[in-house]
C-alpha cells in the first residue's frame, strides 16, 4: 500500500506541476504565441516549425494537434499547413522530455518555495505567472522524486522485473503497453515522465523503456481523432495524417529497433546501466535522446513526402470539404486549453459576425431607396439573421466557457467586451431585418413615398451604412480616437432622425405623403438610429467606456 500511495501521490503531483508550468507558460507567451500562429504559410518547413515552437509552449503535443485540427475545421489552415504542423508538434513534445531529464530534484522544493511567494507576493500579473512556472517546475521534479523513491521497493521483487523484462524482449509489447497508457492519461509528456521515473528506478532496463516510448507516439493520436468527431472532412484527414506518420515511424523504427536503440546509446553520455546512489542516473538523458531523435528521425522521412501524405489521407478519408455556416460550433472544444489562441480565433469569430451585420443592412438598400428586389433581399436577410444569431449563440458560449479559464485580468476584460460586442452586432441585425421586412410591407401595398422622403430615406440609409463601416474596421484594428471619430456620426444620425420626423408631419399636414406610407417611414428612421445606439455601444467598448 505505502508503494502505492507513494506512486500515486508522486504521479499526481507530476500531473499538477505539469498543469500549473504549462498555463504559466502560457500566460507569459500570449501575445508571442498569437504572433507565431500568424507565421502559417505553403511553406512547409516554416509550418514544421511553428508547430515545433507552439507545442514547446503549451507543453503538449495533442493540444497543438487538437488546435490545428480545430483550425482546419474553421477553414483558418489547409490540409498541408496542418500537416507540417503536426510533424514539428511532435519534435516540440520531446522538449518536455529533455527537460525532464536534467537531475534538478535538488532544487525541486526552493522553485516550489520561490514559486509560491512570488504568486502571494508579486504585484504585478507577470510576476505571478513567473510565479506559477516556477511552483509548476518545482512540482514536476518533486512528483518525479516522489515516484521513483516510491517504486523503488519494487526492484526486489521478481514477479515485477519479470513484466519488465518482458518489454525488452518484445518491443511490440511495450509498443502497446506504452500506446494504452498514453490513451488513458491523453498526454505523451506524463507517459514518458513515468517511463523515466521506472527506469531511473530501475524497474526496466533501456530497450524496455524505449519500447514504451514509441507507443506513447501512437498513443497521443487518439486525442486528435477524437477530436476529429463531427468536423469537416479536411479536419478529419488532418487527424488521420497525425495517425499514420506516427503508426508508420513507429513500424519503421521496430525493424532496427535494437540498432537504434545502441545508436542512441553510442550518441548520449553516460551508461544507462551504471547505478549510483541506487538510482540509475543516465537513463533519463537517454530516454530523453530517444524520444527526440525517434521524432527527428521521422521527420526528415515525411517532411519530403507531405504531398504523398496528403494524397494517401485523401484516399483514406473520401469526402467533399462542405463549407461551414459558422465555425466556432467546432473550434469550441478544441481550443480552449490555450487560451491565448482561444481569445484570439474568438476575435476573428466576431470581425466575421460583424462583416455579416454590415452585409444585411447592405443588403436593404435596393429596396430601400429604389423600390425594387424587396422579397429577394428580405430572403436573403432573414438567411443572414439566421447566421448572426447562431452566431452570437455560439461565440458567447464559447467566450464564456473562456472565461471560466485560467485567464489574466486583461484577457478577462477582453472576454466580457467581446460578449458585449456580439450582443450588439445581433441586435443591429434585428433592426437590419426590420428594415427587409418594413421594405417589403411597403412594396407588398405597393405604398410610395414622396420625392422628398425618398432623397431622406437614402440620406440617412447612407450616413448609416458609412458609420457602421467605421465599426466593423475598427474591431479589426481598433484606433486611439474610435470614439472622437464616431460621436459626430452619432449625433448626426439622432439629429438627422428628429429633422426627418418634422418634415414628415410637415408632409403629412400638407398631403404631400400618404399616411400608411408615412408610418413605414417613421419606423424606418426609428431602425436607423438604433443601429446607430448598438453601433456607438460597441465603440464604446472597443475603447475601453465600457
Amino acid at each position: 500500500m505505502e508503494i502505492l500511495f507513494g506512486a500515486l501521490g508522486g504521479l499526481g503531483l507530476f500531473l499538477f506541476g505539469m498543469k500549473i508550468m504549462s498555463d504559466g507558460l502560457q500566460k507569459l507567451s500570449g501575445p508571442k504565441l498569437r504572433r507565431i500562429l500568424e507565421t502559417f504559410t505553403t511553406n512547409r518547413v516554416v509550418a514544421v516549425i511553428t508547430g515545433t515552437v507552439i507545442t514547446s509552449i503549451i507543453q503538449s503535443s495533442s493540444a497543438t494537434t487538437v488546435m490545428t485540427v480545430g483550425l482546419v475545421d474553421a477553414g483558418l489552415m489547409t490540409l498541408k499547413q496542418a500537416i507540417g504542423v503536426v510533424l514539428g508538434a511532435n519534435i516540440g513534445t520531446t522538449v518536455t522530455a529533455q527537460i525532464i531529464a536534467f537531475h534538478l530534484s535538488d532544487y525541486a522544493l526552493p522553485a516550489i518555495g520561490i514559486g509560491m511567494l512570488l504568486k502571494l507576493v508579486g504585484k504585478t500579473e507577470k510576476i505571478r505567472y513567473w510565479g506559477d512556472l516556477l511552483l509548476g517546475f518545482g512540482l514536476v521534479f518533486y512528483g518525479l522524486l516522489v515516484m521513483k523513491q516510491g517504486m523503488e521497493p519494487l526492484r526486489h521483487m521478481p514477479w515485477v522485473s519479470r513484466i519488465f523484462v518482458n518489454f525488452s524482449h518484445t518491443p511490440i509489447l511495450g509498443v502497446f503497453v506504452g500506446t494504452a497508457i498514453t490513451m488513458l492519461f491523453q498526454s505523451s509528456s506524463v507517459t514518458v515522465g513515468l517511463v523515466m521515473a521506472l527506469a531511473s528506478s530501475g524497474l526496466i532496463n533501456l530497450a524496455g523503456a524505449c519500447s514504451l516510448v514509441l507507443g506513447d507516439n501512437i498513443g497521443t493520436t487518439i486525442t486528435a481523432e477524437i477530436a476529429a468527431i463531427g468536423t469537416n472532412v479536411t479536419a478529419k484527414r488532418t487527424a488521420r495524417a497525425h495517425t499514420m506518420f506516427n503508426v508508420v515511424g513507429v513500424s519503421i523504427i521496430l525493424t532496427i529497433f535494437p540498432y537504434f536503440v545502441r545508436f542512441v546509446d553510442f550518441v548520449t553520455p553516460g551508461d544507462p546501466n551504471q547505478v549510483i546512489g541506487g538510482t540509475f542516473p543516465y537513463m533519463a538523458r537517454h530516454i530523453a535522446n530517444f524520444h527526440t531523435l525517434f521524432n527527428v528521425t521521422n521527420n526528415l522521412i515525411f517532411l519530403p513526402l507531405i504531398n504523398v501524405l496528403v494524397k494517401i489521407v485523401t484516399f483514406l478519408v473520401p469526402g467533399e470539404t462542405q463549407e461551414r455556416k459558422f465555425r466556432l460550433q467546432s473550434l469550441e472544444p478544441n481550443i480552449l486549453g490555450t487560451v491565448s489562441v482561444a481569445l484570439e480565433e474568438a476575435k476573428k469569430e466576431v470581425n466575421y459576425m460583424a462583416e455579416e451585420v454590415y452585409t444585411m443592412l447592405d443588403m436593404v438598400g435596393k429596396p430601400l431607396i429604389e423600390n425594387q428586389n424587396a422579397e429577394h433581399a428580405l430572403e436573403k436577410v432573414m438567411g443572414k439573421e439566421d447566421l448572426v444569431d447562431d452566431l452570437q449563440k455560439e461565440i458567447n458560449t464559447f467566450l464564456t466557457e473562456l472565461s471560466r479559464s485560467s485567464v489574466t485580468d486583461k484577457e478577462s476584460k477582453e472576454i466580457f467586451s467581446y460578449i458585449y460586442v456580439v450582443s450588439n452586432l445581433e441586435r443591429i441585425g434585428d433592426h437590419c431585418e426590420s428594415l427587409g421586412k418594413l421594405c417589403k410591407k411597403k412594396k407588398d401595398y405597393g405604398l410610395v413615398f414622396s420625392t422628398k422622403g425618398t432623397s431622406e430615406i437614402s440620406k440617412i440609409y447612407m450616413h448609416t451604412r458609412d458609420y457602421l463601416d467605421i465599426i466593423v474596421k475598427a474591431l479589426k484594428h481598433t484606433p486611439e480616437d474610435l470614439m472622437e471619430r464616431v460621436k459626430p456620426y452619432e449625433v448626426r444620425l439622432n439629429q438627422m432622425r428628429i429633422d426627418m420626423r418634422i418634415h414628415h408631419m410637415e408632409r403629412l399636414k400638407t398631403a404631400t405623403c400618404n399616411a400608411d406610407a408615412g408610418l413605414i417611414f417613421v419606423d424606418m428612421l426609428t431602425s436607423f438610429e438604433k443601429i446607430g445606439d448598438h453601433a456607438f455601444n460597441i465603440a464604446e467598448s472597443l475603447s475601453g467606456v465600457k
